[in-house]
């Protein structure tokens, strides 16, 4: 089955398929990154993607990269592919604002996050920052600094978050590939609003430097319109750095290796609702109809709930205590210029003692447990990555509804950054509306390789 991209139009490339051409002279870097760059200037000012873009600099890296192919001696992996970075990621000579009016602009910056850092060694092509609300707090886009992120397939729409620049980003063929972060389901929630794959791996299998305040929930992670290219991410990314005390071992094979391993008699554990969550029925029968297509195709699918209670009290908890922590840094005023949900949330984290902190961390122990047992009986799990499509932009809850968090409509998210697993989100297909859906699959602590292995075949699948 052939990739997404259609061969012709290099925006509309994989990052794969870039690589590829450039490599049997068909395509140089520099037209690939001009390409998306056009595409920027197109798409761009309708949905807000990007606060940051340096079209001067990304042609310089694209030149530089069209060189090292020409001489046959490419840099890394994905030599000269376009890449957009989450503002939240330090990066040489361009400022990290995270959204915020809080922090100068016009300080020294540097510094390469671990992730960044990777992708330059690798030679990948900056075309620029991508939007994020402020500080990444919650699981929509928009802050009074960069103003509100779109829907691609809808502009009324939200792009979801707080990856929701990057998400815009990829779908909307402004960069093939991206780099977000993912605390209680920023990279997964987006790329379902959006549908396109996104990838939170195992806890620490993506160094992250400075050390993130939301501490064992935070996890870096690759977006990219197909499996492939985030498996050739994660080949680049997970590559070690001496600055973070918490990351894994390297990996002993290539994730691209793997990607073709047999999956077909795999046991899965298929969740509708996790026990507890609410689905929209159109949600809910979108990734049944998917779950059903993967079972005819040699998965064995079987009906089956992880066991746990929604964690989302220890879940808040332990997020308004990272909110507090980072805030609690920032100058005196600054409580009056936060997005008033963060500030909020900071309060919260105010009131918060060392052991409610410790009874969350117990929770999200016990949780893990559970998924420890549930993982010998069931290869992975597999669940809707939301229980609803796409909401009006510029709220952080659903508009009529009766919820007062962003958790609160977030459900099959949060709980596996509490038990660190990798966890995925691949397009599983649409409403009637044509608002994309998500399907989301689990795996047991490091088996990121065969996690995006199944996802792989369920692409291939699903179509």
């Amino acid at each position: 089955m052939a990739h997404p991209g259609t061969g012709t139009d290099p925006a509309a490339m994989t990052a794969a398929e870039l690589a590829s051409a450039y490599s049997a002279g068909a395509l140089s870097p520099v037209e690939a990154t001009q390409a998306a760059l056009d595409a920027i200037a197109a798409r761009d000012d309708a949905l807000n993607a990007y606060c940051l873009v340096d079209s001067e600099r990304a042609l310089i890296q694209a030149k530089e990269s069209e060189i090292r192919w020409n001489n046959g001696h490419a840099q890394g992996l994905l030599d000269g592919v376009p890449i957009s970075i989450k503002d939240v990621f330090l990066t040489q000579g361009w400022p990290t604002l995270r959204g915020s009016t809080s922090i100068r602009p016009d300080a020294p910056w540097p510094v390469d996050s671990p992730a960044t850092a990777r992708l330059r060694e690798d030679g990948l092509v900056f075309l620029g920052k991508t939007t994020t609300p402020e500080l990444a707090w919650k699981a929509t886009t928009d802050s009074a600094l960069t103003g509100i992120t779109r829907n691609p397939v809808d502009p009324a729409l939200t792009s979801g978050g707080s990856s929701g620049g990057s998400a815009v980003a990829v779908a909307a063929g402004m960069g093939p590939v991206s780099i977000g972060t993912d605390g209680g389901g920023s990279v997964r929630i987006p790329a379902s609003f959006c549908g396109v794959v996104g990838f939170k791996p195992t806890h620490g299998r993506i160094p992250l430097y400075p050390a993130s305040p939301f501490g064992p929930l935070a996890h870096a992670g690759p977006i990219a319109r197909t499996v492939e290219d985030v498996a050739l991410l994660m080949d680049i990314l997970s590559l070690p750095d001496p600055r973070d005390p918490t990351a894994g071992a390297p990996p002993l094979t290539t994730f691209r290796g793997e990607l073709q391993r047999e999956v077909r008699g795999a046991t899965v554990g298929y969740s509708a609702n996790l026990g507890f969550a609410q689905v929209d029925p159109e949600v809910a029968a979108v990734v049944a109809a998917a779950v059903r297509k993967l079972d005819e195709a040699g998965l064995r699918v079987v009906e089956a709930d992880p066991g746990f209670a929604d964690p989302r009290e220890a879940f808040e908890r332990m997020w308004a205590a990272g909110a507090a922590t980072l805030l609690s840094t920032f100058p005196p005023g600054t409580r009056d210029r936060v997005d008033p949900g963060l500030g909020a949330m900071w309060d919260r984290g105010l009131a918060l003692g060392a052991v409610d902190y410790l009874n969350a961390r117990a929770v999200a122990a016990e949780i893990g447990i559970a998924m420890g047992a549930f993982h010998t009986v069931y290869d992975v799990l597999i669940t809707p990555t939301m229980p609803i499509t796409a909401f009006e932009a510029g709220y952080d809850v659903p508009p009529g509804s009766s919820m007062d968090s962003w958790p609160q409509w977030t459900p099959f998210t949060y709980p596996f950054n509490l038990t660190q697993q990798p966890a995925i989100s691949i397009p599983a297909g649409t409403t009637a509306a044509g608002m994309p859906v998500g399907l989301q699959i689990v795996g047991p602590r490091h088996s990121d390789d065969f996690v995006l292995a199944l996802a792989r075949f369920a692409e291939l699948v699903l179509g």
